[in-house]
């Protein structure tokens, strides 16, 4: 698949929910860890919520807008990019597909915690160009063998389309670095667990947490 990741201008977004991206090939787990923390129990009183991208692509099976994807037209599409309105946008087999810039506020309004997005490195690293405190995680599978076997497990896909996705998901790893948490995903109880710490502990950080210890630090004793 051919694509390019085009990123736009810098925002500030220091105050907004915790942006995670979570990458990994087909079979690592990865979308099943996304359905985890969004239906995650524990993080109930800490939601965090799917960004949606828009695509210029037509709507497919059972799929609804704003569901799935927000569906448009090139023309929209293209008046958004001139815009600035999206965080990065790509154009994939003749559609456009971009995640709307406004994706972080918009969240924060809702009262969202957190914002999940189910991207690859290519736009992982261009959300990076403009969220600089994007949170990024690997799904790791724990052995070439182990992810064929997923792959086949599905019955979804011909030899042809496995080996395909076999060879995507060594380049797709071959990243690894630029990301700030590698996941293995060896035992799904344990991966599970793992990516709800992620997420908790970012909360925490201090430039989240500093206006508490600030308004602390103004109180007298």
């Amino acid at each position: 698949m051919e694509s390019l990741y085009r990123p736009s201008s810098p925002v500030n977004l220091a105050n907004a929910p915790v942006a995670l991206a979570l990458v990994g090939p087909s079979g690592s787990g990865k979308s099943t860890l996304c359905r985890h923390l969004l239906d995650s129990v524990a993080l109930a009183q800490q939601p965090i919520e799917l960004s949606r991208s828009f695509t210029t692509r037509s709507p497919r099976g059972a799929e609804r807008d704003g569901v799935e994807y927000h569906f448009v037209g090139k023309e929209r599409f293209r008046a958004m990019i001139d815009a600035g309105e999206f965080l990065e946008w790509a154009e994939v087999h003749g559609n456009y597909y971009g995640t709307p810039a406004s994706v972080l506020a918009d969240a924060g309004a809702r009262g969202s915690a957190g914002v999940l997005f189910d991207i690859d490195h290519q736009g992982a690293r261009q959300i990076r160009a403009r969220v600089a405190s994007l949170v990024s995680v690997m799904i790791l599978p724990p052995s070439w063998k182990v992810l064929e076997s997923r792959l086949r497990g599905r019955n979804t896909d011909s030899d042809e389309v496995i080996a395909r996705r076999m060879t995507n998901a060594r380049v797709e790893l071959s990243h690894y670095a630029m990301f700030d948490y590698l996941l293995l995903n060896d035992d799904l109880d344990r991966a599970r667990r793992e990516i709800e710490a992620i997420f908790v502990a970012e909360l925490a950080r201090r430039h989240r947490r500093a206006n508490v210890v600030e308004a602390l630090l103004r109180e007298p004793l």
